[in-house]
């Protein structure tokens, strides 16, 4: 058993969240044993009680409980190794690289971390983006994981700090493109609304979705949070698909999906929000356009701008289209260079 310490924390580690402060340097403390520690006034922040999701500051005094044996032991080496062909595959993914910065172009199927039945996540894989950094580099935002695109890594803990706060504090631009079913009027809009968790209906909580409601009910419905999307429609085929740029303006769970399925045009391959209900479905379930279009979800973060965490510029990275929309680009006589960088720029 050891007694009570003091730490003091430093500058690497300010405005972490404390339980995340605390199971780094004690891995084998669980989150339950630190959210009792904060009930009971256990832990504290420079004399005060915290909550678990308190954020600590450099300079800052932790004072951490006397912690058993059991939570003392070193953190242990993950059980599972990274092949060579999924090195090779993540390394492929890198568009841009620097001292602070790595940012990928993530596949369409490949998971941001893990979950029930996810073994080959971004996350897991970090290590093998490490290359002449002292340690892996962090994730600071998420892609869903059947979207592909523009996702950023820390390669040091301060850039994962800045970074994580510019995501937080909405100080990042992200613009998607996605094919969706239908024609969007007007072509040049906006979508507001509120949007709240539906249970899944699996054991571990699958199928769980996001419904919208009007703004109006948010503030009354459990759960509900306000959601804000730019979109425009920059091409179309006749009027049964069209070529559509989106900007999120909030960032909640499945937005686009459910914003574009709530106004009638859901994301073609979106089994989840392109239900049988829809209009303008094509051929198929999910929002498929049939013929020769994929079934796969037809949504890329094609371009993110954001502050680099270390020279303080601006910082703008844009990614190709992954093959199966490419393919669909194709088919409908599409170029990625006909659409201007930033559709939403008179709205700026």
């Amino acid at each position: 058993m050891s007694g009570v310490q003091m730490i003091t924390v430093s500058e690497d580690d300010a405005d972490q969240r404390i339980d995340r402060w605390l199971r780094r340097l004690f891995p084998h403390v669980s989150q339950g044993r630190i959210e009792k520690m904060c009930r009971k006034g256990e832990l504290r922040l420079d004399g005060g009680r915290v909550k678990a999701n308190s954020r600590v500051a450099a300079g800052q005094v932790v004072r951490v409980p006397p912690l058993g044996a059991s939570d003392l032991k070193p953190a242990e080496t993950p059980s599972y190794r990274i092949s060579e062909a999924d090195a090779k595959m993540i390394r492929g993914c890198v568009i841009y690289k620097d001292d602070a910065v790595i940012v990928l172009n993530k596949p369409a199927g490949l998971a941001v971390q893990g979950g029930s039945g996810t073994t080959k996540h971004v996350d897991g894989l970090s290590a093998a983006l490490q290359f002449d950094a002292e340690e892996k580099p962090r994730l600071v935002h998420r892609l869903d994981k059947d979207t592909s695109g523009v996702l950023v890594l820390a390669r040091t803990r301060l850039a994962a700090q800045s970074l994580t706060a510019a995501f937080r504090h909405r100080a990042t631009r992200k613009i998607y493109w996605a094919l969706v079913a239908g024609v969007p009027t007007p072509y040049l809009g906006e979508i507001k609304c509120g949007l709240v968790k539906a249970p899944g209906h699996g054991k571990s909580g699958e199928g769980e979705k996001m419904i919208a409601i009007h703004s109006n009910e948010v503030d009354s419905t459990p759960g509900a949070k306000r959601s804000h999307t730019h979109y425009a429609t920059l091409y179309r085929v006749a009027s049964r698909a069209a070529w559509v740029a989106m900007e999120p303006i909030t960032g909640r769970t499945h937005q686009l999906r459910a914003h574009m399925a709530e106004i009638g045009h859901p994301i073609a391959g979106d089994g989840k929000y392109g239900g049988s209900s829809q209009e303008n479905l094509g051929d198929g379930w999910g929002a498929q356009l049939g013929g020769i279009i994929s079934k796969k979800l037809h949504l890329h973060c094609r371009r993110m701008a954001f502050e680099h965490p270390t020279t303080k510029k601006p910082l703008s990275i844009t990614a190709p289209l992954p093959d199966h929309m490419k393919d669909s680009w194709d088919t409908f006589g599409w170029s990625e260079d006909l659409a201007a960088e930033d559709p939403f720029e008179s709205l700026q």
